[in-house]
């Protein structure tokens, strides 16, 4: 049986497509049900409630040899610490009694970065908690989401305009969601594997943000414009549609260490490109088209 946490979110989704699709037993945590596509819900268990309540994972991993483990986002939360570490608390206190053998976790890029790197820092002390229940444990480092800049796809289409805190000509990693998803799924139905280790997800090119908003004109068919914004700016926004102190400046931490090289930590392998060949162009193709 295979666990399946945030399952309504942009990875979560296609890795319980992909879970579907290969016809294994699957279970699924969600606060709501209703948001679960029907064929899911035909298919496969459904526990209701949050992956962070104790009663809620002893349902869940009852039968339970896998788990795919990612922290749904929550600005409100009190810090980062408390968003991924805290949040992830009752499944650390629970896993060395079950019969989970393999965790398929989705984490950030940073390992042995020598400064706080906001949640991307988080994410690893999740990871570490997590891995010294005993388990083997599978951590995705992720570069940033491509999907990030579908946040901004009505501002795009609607003034040509694209709003980020970093130079315009500052090579950055980017991946797709389906890459990501596909590799959780793969580890999820294949565990031969054992121990601990991280796979980058890192795409498969640098880009800097006049070339994305190079790709996105010809994709929109309009011109669209890069505009750098401050860190004090984005922290701002983010206090404006309700995100936490702690978790406004946990964010400008990791957008601070992203701009000065956190995620080129990684040397990109043939491997790396193998487990994350969607391009930009690609992916924008699929979302602005």
């Amino acid at each position: 049986m295979i666990v399946i946490t945030a399952p309504t979110g942009d990875i979560g989704t296609r890795v319980t497509e992909h879970i579907l699709e290969s016809g294994k037993p699957f279970r699924v945590i969600a606060r709501d049900p209703s948001k679960l596509p029907r064929q899911v819900r035909d298919s496969g268990d459904i526990v209701e409630g949050s992956h962070s309540d104790q009663e809620t994972l002893e349902r869940a991993f009852d039968g339970a040899t896998r788990l795919f483990w990612l922290v749904p986002s929550d600005p409100t939360a009190t810090d980062a610490e408390a968003a991924y570490v805290g949040f992830s608390a009752a499944a650390a206190k629970l896993l060395p009694s079950s019969g989970i053998t393999h965790v398929v976790s989705i984490s950030a890029l940073g390992r042995g970065w020598p400064d706080d790197a906001g949640h991307a820092s988080a994410s690893i002390r999740m990871d570490d908690m997590l891995k010294a229940t005993g388990v083997n444990y599978a951590a995705l480092a992720c570069a940033s989401l491509m999907s990030n800049v579908a946040r901004q796809a009505d501002v795009i289409r609607e003034t040509g305009a694209f709003y980020y805190p970093a130079p315009a000509d500052l090579k950055l990693r980017h991946v797709a969601p389906e890459d990501i998803a596909k590799v959780s799924a793969g580890l999820l139905l294949d565990a031969n594997w054992e121990g601990f280790y991280e796979v980058p997800m890192i795409g498969p090119e640098d880009l800097t943000f006049t070339t994305m908003t190079s790709i996105l004109s010809e994709i929109v068919g309009r011109e669209v414009n890069y505009f750098e914004i401050s860190m004090a700016d984005m922290k701002a926004i983010m206090l404006q549609n309700g995100a936490s102190e702690g978790m406004a400046v946990a964010m400008i931490e990791m957008l601070k260490a992203k701009n000065s090289g956190l995620d080129q930590i990684a040397e990109r392998t043939p491997a790396d490109i193998a487990n994350s060949p969607t391009s930009f162009r690609t992916w924008a193709e699929k979302q602005f088209s």
